[in-house]
């Protein structure tokens, strides 16, 4: 065997570990051990927990090779500096995305189960923009999309990662083979789809403090392993070259481990390629993630140390006067520029964009900061009709999933329309309901301005004109905001931040109980309620629960409302309150039946007090003495 450990030798195991106390100190320690508790091949973990501390010497950058086309490159990280910044590169099909699930935390991204998504519908396909799922498909809720497909995922896709205590920055890449990286290289390529696929690779790479670079076991050392890794070598630029690991992936329980295992005869070759011996993991089952967290957990106290942060220094930041990030969610049909919006946001190549349809798949979050106040970007996949999709193909109803539960998550969301299309499609119509549904504020983009705005009709035309279309289609959301813009020119793009903020704080906006009622009073004196089964309906009194979305509690003398007079509510409070773009929910509550104070309660007396004993009293005297007992004198002392 090269390397590996079998479960009979478990005295060389508990020697490994021992003289791995000098290197970690007791926390991290008490880390590993945790992790290793979990972790099926316990023996295996130990032996290249070994390996990997010999790992980080064996890398050095022998070139600061550096192309023009790279030189052009100018993305904005928007990273904090003693952040600690790792990325799963490898070819397609190796288990990266997997790796990247796995690594996620939970709790910062959000990716438990929304109460909305708990509730079971029938008959799978959920309308217009519903996802139908195939039966025993386990999903990672918003985490990235995982299939068999090589190449599903295409775009640069970040979270915040978590391995047993240490959190740092996760990076998900496309997979990398020797002909995408010729093409990032060419000038006229005829694929440009897959240059700028390994264009946001090497933005990963670059900007990585560990780059782990996956492949499968089974598979062995190809020809694009071999040429990947000649090309992490040539990178890194002027500044610190990103440490290098080798992850050998799909590598379940023990059985691999033996003598006669020809995986083993791979893992020797995978050694030679020159980034030190590799770490056996299974990212499915969670296996050999001990070894992760030990070669994470170094690289962190290292670049402590080189940025001067003190290890006894803890990182707690006063968050109470920070303001909340706003969550914006880009939806839309596909192909009407919602990735091209993205990036003249940025006003950089942040995502994937192209003429062609069904470009991006996984939603990707963007931290950004707009005038010095934090917003959370993210890009969707565009949304068709289920009965247009390839149901056969589960990357297009996952990549839908993904859209609806961005949209679930965000503040505001914004319905991307194209211009081309000239009117409204159903389809943007059940997006806008879906949103309205949800309690989300909505604002429209009149994207593609620049293909019908000329001389003769301005972009105010086209801005009413698409203001008209929504109120007659969806009165719910007449008046809603629209803001005409180019997303391919840039022009008018500067016009959507101040709006989206305005939404916001417009949705989240709270109204004392005084001003609510004094609206109230001054509506029902217009126009009061009818009455409900000859009776007069009577709305006494009105109060906010709860904002985001803004709910409202109606008290009335009757369980349920006419809805035409809701609707008339409805529109009147928008008009009132400013609350266009978004669902006001009016609930009512029904006020008891009879008065509490109206009767009187019967009250029966036992024992001597009240009329009622005394009646008693009275009728039992007369009958044992033929006369009532006079006042004042105590019953004792009267005669029998």
């Amino acid at each position: 065997m090269v390397w590996g450990v079998s479960i009979r030798r478990v005295g060389t195991v508990r020697s490994r570990f021992s003289s791995m106390k000098s290197f970690f100190n007791t926390s991290q320690n008490q880390m590993i051990l945790t992790n290793l508790a979990f972790s099926y091949r316990a023996s295996s973990c130990f032996a290249a927990t070994d390996v990997t501390r010999r790992c980080f010497a064996s890398f050095t950058s022998s070139s600061k090779f550096k192309t023009e086309s790279e030189s052009k490159l100018s993305y904005g990280t928007g990273l904090d500096e003693s952040e600690l910044v790792v990325s799963i590169l490898g070819p397609p099909n190796a288990g990266k995305s997997t790796l990247f699930n796995r690594l996620m935390c939970k709790e910062a991204n959000k990716t438990y189960k929304l109460a909305s998504e708990k509730k079971k519908r029938k008959g799978g396909a959920i309308g217009r923009v519903g996802s139908k799922m195939h039966k025993n498909k386990k999903v990672l809720v918003g985490g990235a999309i995982v299939s068999p497909v090589p190449g599903t995922t295409r775009d640069r896709r970040e979270c915040i990662g978590r391995i047993g205590g240490t959190t740092f920055r996760l990076v998900d890449t496309a997979g990398v083979d020797g002909e995408r990286i010729g093409h990032l290289y060419r000038h006229n390529t005829k694929n440009p789809l897959e240059k700028q696929m390994m264009q946001q690779t090497l933005e990963a790479a670059r900007t990585s403090d560990l780059v782990l670079l996956m492949l499968d076991a089974k598979v062995g050392v190809t020809y694009d392993l071999i040429e990947t890794a000649k090309w992490l070598r040539k990178i890194g630029g002027s500044g610190q070259a990103p440490t290098v690991a080798i992850l050998a992936n799909k590598l379940e329980g023990d059985s691999w481990v033996y003598d006669a295992s020809p995986v083993l005869d791979t893992i020797d070759e995978v050694n030679r390629v020159g980034f030190g011996e590799a770490i056996p993991i299974s990212a499915e089952h969670g296996e050999g993630l001990a070894d992760i967290a030990a070669l994470i957990e170094e690289i962190q106290v290292k670049k402590r140390e080189r940025l001067g942060i003190s290890e006894d220094e803890e990182d707690v930041e006063d968050t109470s006067d920070q303001e909340k990030p706003l969550q914006l969610a880009i939806l839309g049909r596909q192909n009407v520029g919602k990735s091209t919006l993205v990036n003249a946001l940025l006003q950089q190549q942040r995502v994937l964009s192209g003429e062609t349809p069904g470009l991006t798949r996984d939603a990707i979050t963007v931290e950004w900061s707009w005038k010095g106040r934090p917003v959370k970007l993210v890009d969707t996949a565009g949304i068709r009709r289920s009965v247009q999709r390839d149901h056969s193909n589960v990357i297009e109803d996952l990549a839908v999933r993904d859209a609806m539960r961005a949209m679930k998550v965000a503040d505001v969301a914004v319905l991307v329309l194209d211009a081309e299309a000239r009117y409204l499609q159903r389809q943007e119509l059940a997006i806008a309901d879906a949103v309205v549904k949800e309690g989300r504020s909505i604002i429209v983009v009149a994207n593609k301005m620049d293909l019908i705005v000329d001389a003769e009709y301005t972009k105010e035309e086209y801005a009413e004109a698409v203001t008209k279309q929504m109120e007659i289609r969806f009165p719910l959301l007449r008046k809603t905001p629209v803001v005409p813009m180019s997303s391919l020119t840039g022009e008018c793009v500067q016009d959507l931040m101040p709006v989206v903020f305005n939404a916001r704080d417009r949705w989240a906006r709270t109204i004392s109980t005084g001003m609510l009622n004094s609206w109230l009073e001054e509506v029902l004196f217009a126009f009061p309620p009818p009455r409900q089964k000859g009776r007069e309906t009577k709305i006494k009194y009105i109060m906010q629960t709860k904002g985001r979305p803004p709910t409202f509690l109606l008290f009335c003398n009757v369980s349920s409302l006419p809805q035409n007079y809701l609707r008339y509510l409805t529109r009147n409070f928008q008009d009132t309150f400013k609350f266009f773009g978004m669902e006001v929910r009016l609930a009512i509550k029904k006020s008891a039946e009879s008065n509490p104070y109206g009767t009187k309660i019967k009250q029966s007396w036992k024992g001597v007090g009240g009329w009622q004993g005394r009646k008693k009293r009275l009728i039992r005297d007369l009958r044992e003495h033929g006369r009532p007992l006079q006042k004042g004198r105590r019953r004792r002392f009267q005669p029998k």
